[in-house]
């Protein structure tokens, strides 16, 4: 009998999938995974779901009586993506989807003993003004600008009164993983930019703008942050940024990447990556009888992701974006990981899955 059954909302995203993985393997642990669509090779019991259906949850919910551990990893963004991220519709939708599956869900799960949620930088602002260095929990929060976020913290602290169960709110950096139509993984956006540019020559040019000192958090080194704050005592009610450990900026890390992709570096050759384009990528597909799907639903919104992140366009150094993870060790989480290491990672995984060329 499992000692726990957790729930991965948003199981095909680059956290839900993630915590699937690490949960499937957790010995006396059940996972269920609720998305739109199927999680590709993992076994664990999937729940089809659109969580902007209010009365579809409402029927799902008595299939999950007996969950005891909610992730909530689910996410609505906008076209356009940095746009939306200030637009009213996607903080609306936002907090009605955590709604409509936690209301239901509260009556139904009557065992449940943890939520986890996910949040990131945006609480500090990082998309509208430079960080106070290092931002910090519960002090640099800025709740003057509108925010999915604080629509859904503040849901599930009024839902929280009087039971229980307790949460953690998690803040990640900049997540890399393995996760295909996202609107924020970067290893396809970047993967696939340079297996176009591999056909011109082995030289691969830092395509972005200048430079910013920034954070970056393993997907699997959050997963098991995640696993952590759904049993720790000093993680109830509390919110933690979650990182690395290291800091990095692009032209710093870029030899790297062009490394792990069998490119070298070259002199900077600013490139908007949303200007892909889908032929090319479709002959880099086709060369390398890769696996991967069109360029659309291969990189999603990573494209303009990945040049929001590397700054392009932009000639002055930008203000560093560092978070402080202080208060997560202090609470006895102390996993880290090379930034650079990790990016290797995460390009081997896809190159051996052959969604990307070999090096």
């Amino acid at each position: 009998m499992a000692q726990k059954t957790v729930l991965v909302a948003g199981a095909t995203g680059l956290v839900g999938y993630a915590a699937l993985k690490h949960f499937s393997q957790a010995p006396d642990c059940e996972v269920i995974a609720l998305s739109r669509r199927s999680p590709p090779g993992i076994k664990a019991r999937h729940v089809t779901l659109d969580l902007t259906d209010a009365a579809a949850c409402r029927d799902a919910a008595a299939s999950l009586s007996h969950v005891t551990h909610l992730v909530y990893a689910a996410l609505f963004e906008l076209p356009g993506l940095v746009d939306g991220w200030r637009d009213d519709r996607q903080i609306e939708t936002n907090g009605r989807m955590l709604s409509n599956l936690l209301d239901p869900l509260l009556k139904a799960a009557t065992g449940l003993r943890h939520v986890t949620l996910l949040q990131g930088t945006k609480a500090y602002g990082v998309h509208v003004r430079p960080l106070a260095v290092p931002a910090r929990e519960g002090r640099s929060d800025m709740r003057e600008q509108p925010n999915f976020y604080w629509a859904q913290e503040d849901y599930l602290r009024g839902v929280r009164a009087a039971r229980t169960w307790c949460f953690t709110i998690l803040r990640p950096v900049l997540i890399i993983g393995e996760a295909i139509g996202g609107a924020m993984n970067l290893i396809p956006a970047l993967g696939a930019h340079a297996a176009v540019m591999r056909q011109r020559g082995p030289i691969l040019p830092y395509p972005g703008g200048a430079e910013r000192v920034s954070q970056a958090v393993d997907a699997d080194l959050l997963a098991r942050a995640i696993a952590w704050a759904g049993d720790a005592d000093a993680a109830r009610d509390q919110t933690f940024n979650v990182t690395n450990g290291d800091v990095f900026s692009w032209p710093n890390i870029w030899p790297a990447i062009a490394e792990a992709v069998g490119m070298q570096p070259g002199p900077d050759e600013p490139f908007l990556l949303q200007s892909l384009g889908s032929a090319d990528w479709d002959s880099v597909r086709q060369r390398h009888a890769l696996l991967s799907p069109a360029l659309a639903d291969f990189v999603g919104l990573s494209l303009e992701y990945a040049d929001y992140q590397m700054r392009y366009g932009h000639t002055e150094p930008g203000s560093p974006a560092i978070v402080s993870t202080i208060k997560l060790r202090q609470a006895g989480f102390h996993e880290v990981m090379d930034t650079e290491l990790m990016f290797r990672k995460w390009f081997k995984l896809f190159q051996h899955q052959r969604l990307l060329p070999p090096p």
